[in-house]
């Protein structure tokens, strides 16, 4: 069985990668863009959290964020983000045996890619992975053209 233990670090900065259960060809997270920045305010209110860099796929998203000093509950954000854009959402998904026993919905994959910021050329690096990915995916010829993304914050 796999060890997914976890580095945590109280107050720091982490890269996420959010995956939807159905991947290809799922526009999901795009068509439903306000309901997802809706929920991610929200969260950030009762939880908050430092969004340095964000970008929205049609089927993933990639994200730089930093918690409150004494503050390693990234589970928790997650979870609410997760659970807040499912509960927006009509039920029309097809839902395996085991999901509708854990009472989930089938939009995302259970877990995701947690990596904790090591120093300013890790943070670099990482940032710019977030804002070039839609060129990466083919979704766009320049990163400024994406309009789910951060890079038009800065």
């Amino acid at each position: 069985m796999p060890d997914y233990r976890r580095l945590w670090q109280p107050g720091g900065t982490y890269f996420f990668t959010v995956n939807l259960l159905q991947r290809h060809g799922n526009p999901l997270l795009i068509r439903h863009i306000d309901v997802l920045r809706g929920v991610v305010g929200r969260v950030r209110k009762g939880y908050p959290f430092q969004i340095h860099g964000w970008v929205v796929l049609p089927d993933h998203l990639y994200c730089v964020i930093a918690l409150p000093p004494g503050d390693d509950d990234c589970a928790m954000r997650w979870r609410l983000i997760k659970m807040g854009f499912s509960k927006a959402l009509p039920k029309n998904e097809r839902l395996s045996a085991v999901r509708v026993r854990r009472g989930e919905r089938g939009i995302w994959q259970r877990r995701y890619w947690k990596h904790l910021i090591q120093d300013e050329a890790d943070y670099r690096a990482h940032m710019d992975y977030v804002h070039i990915n839609p060129v990466k995916h083919g979704l766009v010829e320049r990163v400024v053209d994406w309009p789910y993304s951060t890079f038009h914050d800065g």
